[in-house]
């Protein structure tokens, strides 16, 4: 019981193969959310433990890349059993359960931050993420235009689209716009965007894993998680000895997660605001209002450390299956874009790393944070910071990604239009 398939005891691993085999062969997979969490926790965890013992590739996050690509690459194949496939692509379409877990590591991680580092950190971080945003423009641009793909392609339908915040915050509004202002199919111009933010959301957890990597060689440019040197466990209270966590205390932290998330929702029906920027805001003006309690405090940690540590895999083994169409993503593996790819989610990174030196801020932190502004929205946050091993980054992350991306959005459809005009 002692030897695990990631957090799965391996006599339960090997029961839960035979159950699912079972099912399988009888051609009726039960669809009740206890059935689908065994399904997830057995892919998931699977496939992040083949990642990790792979030479060379398990220091630069090859766990969370396989959890993500591999499901995607085996229903390219039709190698999942359409019964299985259906069950995890209607619990992960149905639940939406990716957002309850960027609730609770939102939350988790804002409640239980240092008061005077997260405003501090929040100032900090817009100074790497501005410069890197025109650095990488600039660079992509340029290299993408000298390969012959020409300045405005380039700028428009593959360095934009990588810094757009992802596919349902930026790909999609960006189609929207962008069919609007030339007057072509949605369709179109969504299968145009969709490719360069999948591939520069895998550039990044590439270099993210790389980053931390060489973290571990050169400490003095990582905070391990901080993104500010000075101030010890800044992304985190001091946590409490052990056994004086109430579980009560852990489902307020739970509830009050899933409330200020309902309150993000509220504002996209009423205002049109995205949620989860809604949800991140509110959380800080809990934080800075000192309106959180010691004891919810030391839930949120609680709340944090499960979803980061028990549910990551499973959510990418989700992603994967269900929301990344692998065929999308070998389309644009042209020479070309990928080099126009690298170069500008690595222009958008070193930029970060280069400025946080002159800020005080810890380089690696910056840049990882950086990465997440070309990450695949909220599914590329999770999947860029566990191949960093830096989850507790996630309010940071969201920073970039969210507002980061509407403002790029916002700007190419500007431009585009007084281009087309």
């Amino acid at each position: 019981m002692d030897t695990r398939v990631g957090l799965i005891p391996l006599p339960i691993y090997l029961l839960l193969l035979a159950l699912l085999g079972g099912f399988i062969a009888l051609g009726k997979l039960p669809t009740d959310i206890s059935v689908s969490i065994a399904v997830l926790a057995v892919g998931g965890f699977t496939c992040a433990e083949f990642g990790k013992r792979m030479p060379l590739l398990r220091n630069i996050g090859a766990a969370a890349i396989f959890a993500t690509f591999v499901p995607s690459l085996l229903v390219y194949l039709h190698a999942i059993p359409p019964v299985l496939l259906k069950n995890v692509v209607e619990f992960t379409k149905v639940s939406n359960f990716l957002y309850l877990f960027i609730a609770s590591i939102i939350v988790g991680s804002i409640f239980s931050m240092d008061r005077t580092v997260l405003v501090q950190g929040f100032l900090k971080i817009f100074a790497p993420l501005a410069a890197g945003t025109v650095v990488a423009a600039l660079v992509g641009t340029l290299v993408g235009a000298m390969l012959g793909l020409g300045w405005q392609h380039t700028l428009f339908f593959i360095v934009v689209p990588i810094m757009a915040g992802g596919v349902g915050e930026g790909a999609i509004p960006l189609s929207i716009g962008y069919a609007a202002i030339l007057g072509q199919a949605q369709g179109d111009m969504f299968a145009q965007v969709l490719p360069p933010v999948m591939l520069g959301s895998l550039c990044a957890i590439l270099m993210a894993g790389t980053l931390n990597f060489v973290g571990k060689r050169y400490p003095q440019l990582t905070g391990e998680g901080r993104l500010q040197p000075g101030v010890e466990n800044e992304a985190r209270v001091v946590e409490l000895p052990a056994g004086t966590v109430d579980v009560a205390q852990v489902a307020a932290a739970g509830v009050t997660a899933i409330s200020l998330y309902m309150v993000g929702l509220m504002s996209a029906k009423l205002f049109d605001f995205p949620a989860p920027v809604v949800m991140l805001f509110v959380a800080v003006l809990f934080k800075l209002g000192r309106l959180v309690s010691p004891q919810l405090q030391q839930g949120s940690l609680v709340v944090y450390k499960f979803f980061s540590t028990a549910v990551t895999y499973p959510l990418l083994f989700a992603i994967g299956a269900a929301m990344t169409p692998w065929e999308k993503l070998i389309a644009a593996f042209t020479l070309a874009n990928l080099a126009t790819i690298v170069a500008t989610v690595a222009a958008l990174m070193a930029t970060g790393f280069l400025v946080a030196r002159r800020m005080n801020m810890y380089p690696i932190e910056a840049a990882i944070v950086n990465a997440c502004h070309s990450g695949q929205g909220g599914t590329g946050d999770v999947a860029i910071l566990t191949a960093a091993n830096r989850m507790q980054l996630m309010p940071f992350a969201q920073i970039a990604t969210r507002i980061g991306g509407a403002i790029v959005v916002t700007l190419a459809l500007f431009a585009l239009a007084r281009l087309a005009g």
